[in-house]
């Protein structure tokens, strides 16, 4: 690769890791054809790219980043992949999922609206955040509930009355 190559290369990166706040660093070595064929499509499906990337210079992209990558290029060593997602949780529940047939992808790291999360112990934790889309829900269930309860107990009231003139 020439030196404008690994120009290009590193202002790619550097662009693609600016149009998000959901990157996953994984080492999918050793995985064979048809399995990461498979990841690949599990990713496409929801909405994650999937690309391997060379260490050094997804290195050089998060240092030209405006987003402060913390340690997060200290895991770049050996074979490694970026999982790049709008939603937090669905890299972890891919590789997750993957790990129930095989030992790899295994998490190196990841950054999560400018969280740093290091280690493959980590993997649990991440596949369990929610998204935006379940916490707003949540929120707007617990909104409505007290809402829900005064709407019935009148609606209570109203029958009771309604009973007692008959």
């Amino acid at each position: 690769m020439t030196r404008e190559e690994k120009s290009i290369a590193i202002e790619n990166l550097t662009a693609q890791l600016a149009g998000t706040n959901i990157i996953y660093v994984s080492d999918i070595s050793g995985l064979n054809a048809e399995t990461t064929s498979n990841l690949r499509r599990a990713c496409f499906k929801a909405g994650i790219k999937l690309e391997v990337v060379k260490n050094t210079l997804l290195a050089k992209a998060m240092e030209a980043s405006a987003n402060d990558y913390g340690d997060l290029p200290t895991v770049l060593s050996g074979n490694s992949a970026i999982f790049i997602s709008d939603v937090a949780n669905a890299p972890g529940k891919i590789i997750k999922d993957f790990r129930k047939k095989s030992d790899k992808p295994v998490l190196k790291g990841a950054y999560i609206n400018s969280e740093i999360y290091i280690g493959d112990n980590q993997l649990d934790a991440l596949a369990t955040i929610k998204s935006k889309e379940e916490l707003l829900g949540e929120l707007i269930g617990l909104l409505q509930s007290p809402a829900q309860r005064i709407i019935s107990a009148l609606q209570n009231k109203f029958a009771g009355e309604e009973s007692e003139e008959a």
